[in-house]
């Protein structure tokens, strides 16, 4: 067996690859060079992208099915560095099943400027102009879910999912977990107050999101911050103008002429 399987997982098979080379419609960056906050000696590159699958593989009998295609330059189960880069793309469906819920990471391409537009096609450009379709208050609440996740293991009332054993040593806490857990608030907060997440974010946002990922802050101003940005979350979503959930009407129906369109491109 060559050297090259230990970059495989079951969604980055030579099937899946060729799917999503042939067939992205969407792909962006993602992460922190697309909210502005990179440090450069400590950050690889994230990017998502979105596919609609051929009819052979959309409409087949057969259980296997593409909902998605992932590469890392590293090998599964090391943690990537600078200069890696870490790819998934969806299946359309997935991407909008995803969206639609309010998945926060998700939700990125949608926003982002077009310096930061890796692929795109007519699909991707429509998608893009109708994103309001996507949006309701479940993103808010999910923005929530996913801050509070952040903030119980910087506390440490959760076993942190992943080892940053240097940081820790370094600033006294996972500065990682805390600067996600002020980002994810506070697009979260516009996302509900304005319908748009402005990406990049912020000069001043990004300045201070940047000191808190270099340990200018202690563990105890990075939770009291954390806490007042949860409540104003909390506040913006109940208050938001936005539906309290999709409408799956108008969200099929734009899907089935999209898939549609895009077999009949020839």
């Amino acid at each position: 067996m060559s050297d090259v399987r230990v970059f495989i997982t079951k969604h980055s098979t030579d099937w899946h690859r060729e799917i999503a080379d042939s067939n992205t419609v969407l792909q962006t960056q993602v992460g922190s060079g697309l909210h502005g906050v990179t440090v450069k000696e400590a950050d690889d590159r994230d990017e998502m992208g979105i596919a609609i699958e051929p009819p052979e593989v959309a409409l087949r009998c057969n259980p296997k099915a593409f909902e998605q295609y992932e590469y890392r330059s590293q090998p599964v189960g090391v943690r990537s560095g600078p200069g890696d880069l870490d790819l998934v793309v969806y299946s359309l469906r997935k991407y909008i099943r995803l969206a639609s819920a309010g998945n926060p990471t998700v939700l990125m391409p949608l926003f982002a400027p077009d310096t930061e537009i890796v692929r795109i096609a007519e699909p991707g450009f429509d998608l893009r102009a109708n994103r309001l379709m996507l949006l309701s208050k479940k993103a808010g609440l999910r923005f929530l879910g996913y801050l509070n996740s952040q903030r119980r293991h910087l506390s440490g009332e959760s076993a942190p999912r992943l080892n940053r054993p240097e940081l820790i040593e370094k600033y006294g806490l996972d500065t990682k977990y805390a600067y996600h857990s002020m980002r994810i608030a506070i697009q979260g907060i516009e996302l509900m107050e304005s319908a748009t997440i402005e990406l990049p974010m912020r000069p001043d946002l990004r300045g201070h999101l940047r000191d808190v990922r270099l340990g200018k802050f202690t563990l105890a101003e990075c939770l009291d911050e954390i806490a007042d940005l949860s409540a104003r979350l909390t506040a913006a979503t109940a208050q938001s103008d936005l539906p309290e959930a999709t409408d799956d009407r108008v969200i099929n129906t734009w899907l089935a002429q999209t898939y549609r369109a895009w077999w009949e491109r020839g």
